[in-house]
């Protein structure tokens, strides 16, 4: 019989990558979709990469349990992969309720739902390396310590523990892939390297003159969102559920980012980027870098994507858009 899929946060990146990987193994996909007054723009991802029109769409939210329900009761998922979440860290600074209640609290009530309604589901949870924050180890693993920096960081750490929490005392197949940093064309223009691809494109075709920023000595551990998606459904297909760093093992420094992504398109970032205050973080965390040795090991799974092939395809992706634009 065809495996279903419910995936919260359908219209994210990684939810967009998911259902196309999922599409192309057979699955049947039901998104889970948050009411919104602009619902026609929600799912522009999902039509970047061409599967909008594969996906079942529920209206649903994870502040909501009965609709979580609801919605579990309807499709009686296989596999449930929760990637819902306030997920943009500055953000967290100015909504630490919401965040709370999203990125913390929804978790206990999508896992509430599967434990209720469909229990023999198996389940993703989507943790972050921001729960690493403060390193307490030059390079992360499994073992390493947690110490959030930001509400996203604590709300996260809440999520992957009860995720923990759930699979022992309650026997659930829940799985918790402690994903660091991943990237793509399809990135939010809030996030650091979807900004700096943009303002290479758009300096590149004189929209624009110059990129303003914060620290650039940040180093992160930068994969491709595409190859990340492979290892949340790895997870599933295990016999029993456990949980697992997702990293290249390589880091990169913000300043690095630039040069890659101004190079793209031949040009110096030094003449162009300046350093502004404003997008300085109240704590920052300087360094992450992940070990995936175990998710290697155990899902036979190892980034494909490398970090100059993944700047690449992000600035080009930004030209296209951005000359679409001035048409």
């Amino acid at each position: 019989m065809t495996r279903k899929a419910l995936i919260t946060g359908v219209t994210g990146q990684d939810g967009a990558y998911l259902s196309q990987l999922l599409l192309s193994k057979g699955y049947e996909v039901h998104g889970l979709v948050r009411r919104s007054s602009h619902s026609e723009v929600n799912d522009h991802r999902l039509q970047w990469l061409g599967v909008h029109n594969d996906i079942q769409y529920h209206d649903g939210n994870l502040i909501d349990l009965s609709g979580l329900i609801r919605v579990l009761r309807e499709v009686k998922p296989d596999e449930v992969y929760n990637l819902a979440a306030q997920s943009f860290v500055k953000a967290s600074w100015q909504q630490p309720l919401l965040t709370s209640d999203v990125t913390a609290k929804g978790v206990g009530n999508i896992l509430e739902a599967v434990r209720l309604e469909t229990p023999e589901a198996r389940f993703y949870q989507a943790s972050s390396s921001e729960m690493y924050g403060l390193i307490q180890e030059p390079m992360q693993s499994e073992a390493t310590p947690f110490y959030p920096r930001s509400p996203y960081a604590v709300a996260k750490l809440y999520g992957h523990w009860l995720t923990v929490n759930y699979r022992e005392s309650f026997g659930l197949h829940a799985s918790s892939g402690i994903l660091f940093n991943h990237e793509s064309p399809l990135r939010g223009l809030e996030f650091v390297t979807r900004k700096v691809t943009d303002a290479a494109a758009r300096i590149k075709l004189g929209q624009a003159k110059e990129l303003p920023m914060g620290n650039l000595d940040a180093t992160r551990d930068w994969g491709h969102a595409r190859d990340y998606v492979a290892a949340m459904w790895a997870m599933l297909q295990q016999d029993e559920a456990d949980d697992y760093v997702v990293a290249t093992g390589r880091t990169i420094a913000v300043r690095e980012l630039c040069r890659v992504a101004f190079a793209a398109v031949d040009l110096n970032y030094e003449d162009y980027v300046r350093l502004d205050e404003r997008f300085m973080r109240p704590a920052e965390v300087d360094v992450l870098l992940g070990d995936s040795s175990k998710a290697e090991r155990k899902l036979g799974w190892k980034a494909e994507t490398t970090f100059e092939q993944l700047i690449s395809e992000m600035v080009e992706a930004d030209l296209v858009r951005r000359r679409r634009a001035a048409a």
